[in-house]
């Protein structure tokens, strides 16, 4: 039987409009055109195959909410067993990233921070996860938002203890389909404007790995800001550093300018009390940048090079960090994230 008479047609459909969505974001194109791609996957990935199939025979597919004609064609062509001709562009099209940073990139085995749709990210959980082990990693941690941070969804103390269940039913399941692939609990947690966080201790013990960020009153006077972001550092519960000057350098969201701190005491203090310089990867933010890097590789930092992905394509994006990374001599053994995960639990444990 052909792939327009079995469910088998319907799932690759969802596929392919997956993927092609994954490339765009990838390539960073805009989000109004990788959200089409996904919400037609998630359409016809919500009906019975059944349906599908009677809609493509009756042509009647773009009557259905979010699919129009050019992912109607995917569909199609997808359902009839071939690989769309859109997806086969795109994935010719998608050569590497940058020439530089495969070395690095090569040696890393998480990504540890990242977004899914229960903050502000526009995936699923699971579909972070299977993306994160096809680009090789074998474990990532899963940062939403705190509750503060309002316009990125975070969540509340009982959507947290939630999602901690969901992980664990989750891990079940991809720990035997993905050779022991690990989700492991985390939070990016906002550090309010005194350095507390943004979530209560007993919570933050119970989770793996905590990132902790600067989202608010970004240009608050040099002094203050410092003693804010050593104050968080030296939190035992915090692991990682986020984005460390909250630079915008392109993109939608606009320019923004570095925050202003004494980056020597606040490297001085992640080197004492064990924290991680984050190294974001994000094109936009690329944080931080080359001077203060280099500054914090001359301190004997330790570092993690992270997505800050809000998107399964941009998982990819990893390899932005490790460029930057290899350009100021940050060494493989210094970049947690390239530890087997049980090292890295026993050290954010500690």
């Amino acid at each position: 039987m052909g792939g327009m008479t079995d469910n088998a047609g319907v799932a690759d459909a969802v596929a392919a409009l997956r993927a092609i969505g994954y490339y765009l974001e990838r390539d960073r194109q805009p989000t109004h055109r990788v959200k089409a791609y996904r919400r037609a996957a998630d359409t016809i990935a919500a009906l019975p195959a059944a349906e599908v199939r009677a809609r493509r025979r009756a042509g009647t597919l773009t009557e259905l909410p979010g699919i129009g004609p050019k992912t109607e064609a995917v569909i199609i062509e997808a359902m009839d067993g071939k690989t769309p001709a859109y997806l086969v562009k795109l994935e010719g099209d998608a050569g590497e990233l940058t020439g530089a940073g495969k070395d690095l990139r090569a040696e890393l085995k998480a990504d540890l921070h990242l977004h899914s749709e229960w903050s502000d990210g526009g995936s699923p959980i699971e579909e972070m996860a299977r993306t994160a082990h096809r680009l090789g990693h074998s474990y990532i941690a899963l940062t939403d938002h705190s509750p503060r941070l309002t316009v990125a969804n975070g969540l509340s103390r009982e959507r947290r203890l939630q999602q901690l269940e969901v992980v664990a039913e989750l891990n079940k399941k991809l720990q035997d389909e993905l050779d022991g692939f690990t989700i492991l609990n985390g939070i990016e947690v906002d550090i309010l404007d005194d350095g507390s966080l943004d979530c209560d201790s007993e919570i933050l013990a119970r989770l793996d790995v905590v990132v902790a960020s600067v989202h608010s009153k970004l240009r608050m006077a040099s002094e203050p800001m410092t003693e804010r972001m050593v104050r968080a550092i030296a939190n035992p519960h915090v692991d990682v550093l986020g984005h460390c000057t909250g630079r915008l350098i392109t993109g939608g969201r606009g320019t923004r300018p570095e925050s202003e701190f004494d980056a020597e005491v606040v490297f001085e203090a992640c080197r004492q009390f064990g924290t991680a310089v984050e190294i974001n990867s994000r094109p936009e933010r690329l944080d931080p940048p080359k001077r203060l890097l280099s500054m914090a590789v001359e301190m004997d930092c330790v570092f993690s090079i992270d997505t800050d992905a809000h998107a399964p394509g941009q998982l990819d994006w990893q390899v932005y960090g490790c460029e930057r990374a290899e350009d100021c001599g940050v060494s493989p053994d210094r970049v947690i994230n390239t530890w087997d995960q049980q090292k890295l639990l026993e050290w954010t444990a500690s």
